[in-house]
């Protein structure tokens, strides 16, 4: 990607319409060490999340301060509504409900990690990997004259890349902020941000992406 495109991206946002951050999935599940541990990451995995969380959290007060719309995309797993190609994905049975099943309704695990909604702000429930599927987040943000968004969370290769692809297919320029996001393992990172810059979005990083709302706002 040649610098010139890289610039012409960026300097063309404004022009598109109002920002949102869109946080996904930075829930107990995905990111607190009492539950991920679970998984058989490593130390630096847990690192590696620990500061996407801190870098969202970051992320979210700016956005607020600017008035950029925060969006908050969260996993609800429901016994009373399985989801039934994951369960079959997961264990070769249908029917069957995974053990360990992250964000279960009424858990701990589905809980916010390190930053939380504020009164007002748009929260979108989704049952599987993308915000868009199954939701009134699209509706939700032509409503507010969204043209870009940021997508930030947990996990890269999972919800956070659905969601941004989806969006880029619903005609929204993405950013994906890399040091907002994280895998569990370093390779599962690198390749999942790579395949985002190829075919979903710019990714950049969170200050930059600060520095984009702010020439917004002059723009605006």
């Amino acid at each position: 990607m040649s610098t010139d495109v890289a610039a012409r991206r960026f300097d063309a946002l404004p022009a598109l319409g109002r920002p949102a951050l869109v946080v996904v999935d930075v829930q107990r599940s995905f990111a607190d060490p009492a539950h991920i541990g679970a998984y058989g990451i490593d130390g630096a995995a847990e690192q590696a999340v620990a500061d996407a969380v801190g870098a969202c959290a970051r992320l979210v007060d700016d956005a607020r301060e600017r008035g950029v719309d925060v969006v908050w995309v969260e996993l609800v797993s429901d016994p009373a509504r399985p989801w039934r190609a994951s369960s079959w994905l997961q264990t070769g049975d249908p029917d069957a409900w995974p053990d360990g099943l992250p964000c279960v309704t009424g858990t701990p695990g589905a809980e916010w990690y390190g930053l939380e909604p504020a009164s007002g702000e748009l929260r979108v429930v989704k049952r599987g990997y993308s915000g868009f599927v199954g939701t009134d987040l699209d509706d939700a943000l032509r409503a507010r004259g969204i043209g870009w968004v940021a997508v930030v969370g947990l996990t890269t290769e999972c919800c956070v890349f659905a969601t941004a692809t989806d969006a880029v297919q619903r005609e929204y320029a993405v950013v994906i902020p890399a040091d907002a996001t994280a895998a569990y393992t370093d390779d599962l990172q690198r390749a999942s941000l790579d395949m985002l810059a190829l075919n979903v979005g710019a990714v950049t990083d969170a200050d930059a992406l600060v520095a984009l709302w702010s020439r917004a706002e002059v723009t605006a």
